[in-house]
């Protein structure tokens, strides 16, 4: 009875630590490529909507910015040419990391 009592009390203690706050470092956005307005240099801001009747959202762009496309880290260069030979923008998603704290953009991936 007292290993019981004892395992019962280990495990509420346990429990309370795991009970702390959380603070959100960044934001991920799953947007049409529609809403997108595609970036011309790394050091400028980007705009998009999470749907077409949202607010717009803006955040800077940096050279630690990655952009990914189909799992592979490409240059601006590739990426804006990649994003340009899509035809079903509104049916193709780009995955936005959003650093709230600096307010940048930490990724941009681009799956077609």
């Amino acid at each position: 009875m007292i290993r019981r009592a004892l395992f019962a009390t280990a495990i509420i203690a346990l429990s309370c630590t795991a009970s702390a706050d959380f603070t959100t470092v960044a934001r991920a956005y799953e947007i049409p490529l529609s809403t997108f307005n595609v970036p011309v240099t790394h050091n400028g801001v980007i705009s998009f909507k999470e749907c077409d009747d949202c607010n717009t959202v803006s955040a800077r762009m940096t050279n630690n910015t990655q952009l990914v496309v189909n799992g592979k880290f490409v240059t601006l260069k590739d990426f804006r040419a990649e994003a340009f030979q899509v035809r079903e923008r509104s049916t193709t998603f780009l995955t936005i990391l959003h650093h709230l704290e600096s307010d940048t953009i930490s990724s941009i991936s681009l799956t077609r």
